[in-house]
């Protein structure tokens, strides 16, 4: 893939899009929820997708989700509503490459793998895949504008509960 540039990145913005990618994983791998709708600002799109659904351009998605709201409505969710057996989960992610750069938008990718350790089992790896995001710069610093996580395996164990 190529990518396209027509404002040159810096090497505080490099470090900020990167340190981006960093605290989100540590705020969904914490277990404090209400911090993970905070990455992405109020219209943003955020969908989890099998693979071959987004290369065949399918629309399916396992969950998708329009707004930081319904985010919002989503840790309600997991907080208040939904039972699960309760495991934790470790995202490993590699940097972001980024296939096109403009004025305060990035669009790049990164690849990404998360573990889930339930309490009294061995961690496995839960799932794989690449983020897909839109990064813009606003007032409170860079946010996701939207977030595709396609994820590479058809199979999901039993179901997912925590953001991806």
């Amino acid at each position: 893939m190529t990518t396209t540039t027509t404002t040159p990145l810096t090497f505080e913005d490099w470090f900020a899009l990167t340190q981006l990618y960093a605290d989100y994983s540590s705020a969904v791998d914490s277990g404090h929820w209400d911090l993970w709708p905070e990455f992405f600002t109020d219209d943003c799109i955020y969908r989890l997708q099998p693979r071959e659904n987004h290369e065949r351009g399918f629309p399916l998605a396992t969950l998708a989700f329009t707004s930081k709201g319904m985010l919002k409505d989503r840790v309600y969710g997991i907080q208040e509503t939904l039972f699960h057996d309760p495991y934790y989960q470790r995202h490993v992610v590699g940097a972001p490459v980024l296939r096109e750069v403009e004025d305060g938008r990035w669009r790049c990718e990164a690849n990404y793998a998360v573990f889930r350790t339930k309490l009294s089992d061995a961690s496995t790896v839960f799932n794989t895949g690449r983020y897909l995001d839109v990064v813009v710069r606003t007032p409170a610093g860079l946010k996701f504008a939207s977030r595709e996580c396609i994820y590479d395996s058809e199979m999901i164990p039993n179901s997912i509960i925590y953001p991806i």
